[in-house]
């Protein structure tokens, strides 16, 4: 939102609220206030009531147009005018004008923090920018472990993901780099199942190994996952675990996966999926992995450093 439409479209709500010709519109008020309210109550973030503003631009431009440039004539050009110097203002934070480094220097001139609409969100981009550096690396970072597993281990591998985002980036850059579909707990996602995934070998995204190994016989931390500097803390500091041998069955595995929400444990942030398992803890040293050759976990650490 441009902080200079603000009279804009407040002329807009007054004039829908106490305008003769402005009544018979008024369910889009009512619309707006009922909207706004609700977003309120239930924490919602703010980008969220973005589409009822144009419905107010308008009457507001009615309302701008038939009051006050009759008698203000000056008004008109004093409100275009500092609807375009606002804009160009805040233009860089809200399209991708700028290189990250220059963008960043941009708002600390300008003395501008954007809202985080994710208590997670810690990074130096605004989020709509954060979100969209890394995935490429991370991907390559997946290839490399994948394409390095033993031909019959790649056929029944399959590729765990933490949230939609990761699970995303495997299924649209994947493809070229000869990856399967992802598969995770979150939103949709469960929806989807562990298609064909038999439980025997997983390449498993996370930040700590503590969930696999209560759930696998065997993991094996391959390395870190390579990301951007520009992207959203929690995913750059992941890791890629080799995990064999599920010790519940695929059903009850998944089960215990369903997770809507992308608020994260604010002390383990990078961990949106805790999946809780009495199993006994069987802790393997990668080093006897007899599944894995050593030189090809070692050229599989040296493809990401």
């Amino acid at each position: 939102m441009n902080p200079g439409t603000l009279p804009l479209w407040l002329a807009g709500l007054f004039w829908l609220f106490g305008s003769r010709n402005g009544r018979r519109y008024r369910a889009i008020e009512i619309i707006y206030l009922v909207t706004l309210a609700e977003f309120i109550v239930l924490h919602g973030k703010s980008y969220y009531l973005a589409p009822a503003y144009p419905m107010l631009f308008a009457a507001g431009g009615v309302a701008i147009e038939r009051g006050f440039t009759v008698r203000v004539t000056w008004l008109k050009p004093v409100l275009l005018a500092t609807m375009l110097v606002a804009g160009a203002l805040f233009a860089p934070v809200i399209v991708p004008i700028l290189p990250p480094d220059r963008l960043v220097a941009y708002m600390q001139a300008i003395h501008f923090e954007p809202p985080r609409t994710e208590t997670s969100h810690t990074a130096a981009l605004p989020q709509i920018f954060a979100d969209q550096f890394g995935w490429q690396e991370i991907v390559d970072s997946v290839a490399n472990f994948y394409h390095h597993l033993r031909p019959e281990d790649e056929k029944r591998a399959a590729i765990f993901c933490q949230n939609y985002g990761e699970a995303g980036a495997i299924g649209f850059f994947g493809t070229k780099l000869g990856l399967p579909p992802a598969i995770s707990g979150h939103q949709n996602y469960f929806l989807w199942g562990p298609r064909d995934w038999t439980g025997e070998v997983a390449l498993v995204l996370d930040s700590s190994d503590d969930d696999e190994r209560e759930l696998f016989a065997f993991v094996e931390d391959l390395g870190q996952a390579v990301s951007s500097q520009w992207a959203r803390p929690f995913e750059r500091r992941n890791n890629i675990y080799l995990c064999r041998e599920l010790k519940v069955s695929e059903q009850a595995f998944w089960r215990r996966l369903k997770k809507w929400t992308s608020r994260r444990h604010p002390r383990a942030e990078s961990r949106p999926v805790v999946i809780p398992c009495r199993a006994d803890r069987s802790r393997s040293s990668g080093s006897g992995n007899p599944h894995v050759p050593a030189p090809r976990r070692e050229a599989a650490r040296l493809g990401t450093e």
